[in-house]
């Protein structure tokens, strides 16, 4: 397994940290490292983040924000972070663990047999798959998911799920220097930076060096904090990376977006 660091955004989440599993993972997998970012919270997460990160200091550490910024600020000082450190990969992974830890040896395992920069968790109800998703969340999670690939001209099928790795290069650090336009589609966001440094850069084409993985396990856990009216915020959200990605001006866009 190569030398892997995964960012785990945390607020309020006091009470769904599974401690066990996360002392199992990091036991079992002597090159994974965890990243937790406790995002302001109010109730007693960084106490608890503590207390886990005692049991294996050298593989688990825990940032705290002096105020809530939203998960997509605290993934991304999250990797900001993880440059510091020779990490090989770097992922980002939701506390609640709807996806089982245990997904990311085989993320792992998938980026270096194959090659691929990108691994994407992806929910698809498949013959032997064990997805549960409420109906409801379900169906307007396709609808978004449909306009999204039609954003971005890729045919990604679940952009939303929360559990990714990245190979660690030049172009992911350009990608999460600067904060995302905006919070709820930050998933969006990062595909369209890099299809932006793709267009103007040249390198491996975002299509061909990334690959979703229909995940064997997805629980949908109660406490999440994504509401129905997120998927509309979401909506007004894919016009602003419409405009960045594809409005007339978008090598203009591209110089903003990667000067120092």
């Amino acid at each position: 397994m190569q030398k892997t660091a995964i960012i785990i955004p945390c607020y309020n989440e006091e009470n769904r940290l599974d401690l066990n599993k996360f002392i199992e993972c990091s036991t079992k997998n002597p090159e994974l490292h965890f990243i937790f970012i406790n995002d302001g919270s109010t109730d007693k997460t960084e106490e608890t983040l503590d207390a886990l990160c005692r049991m294996n200091p050298e593989r688990m550490h825990y940032i705290t924000l002096g105020k809530n910024v939203g998960k997509a600020e605290a993934v991304r000082k999250g990797f900001v972070s993880a440059f510091e450190q020779n990490f090989e990969s770097i992922g980002y992974w939701d506390a609640d663990l709807a996806t089982p830890l245990e997904m990311i040896p085989r993320f792992c395992e998938i980026m270096e047999y194959t090659g691929k920069n990108i691994v994407m968790g992806a929910r698809v109800r498949l013959l032997g798959r064990n997805i549960q998703r409420r109906v409801i969340r379900h169906y307007v999670g396709r609808l978004f998911a449909t306009s999204a690939s039609i954003v971005l001209g890729l045919p990604v099928y679940d952009t939303q799920c929360g559990a990714k790795l990245f190979k660690n290069n030049g172009k992911l650090r350009i990608v999460f220097r600067k904060p995302f336009l905006v919070k709820w589609t930050f998933d969006v966001e990062i595909l369209a930076r890099f299809m932006m440094l793709e267009r103007f850069m040249g390198g491996d084409l975002l299509a061909e060096s990334s690959v979703e993985y229909p995940l064997e396990d997805w629980i949908d856990i109660p406490g999440s904090k994504v509401k129905l009216i997120d998927f509309l915020l979401g909506s007004v959200e894919l016009l602003k990376i419409f405009y960045f990605l594809r409005w007339p001006g978008a090598k203009k866009r591209y110089a903003e977006f990667i000067e120092q």
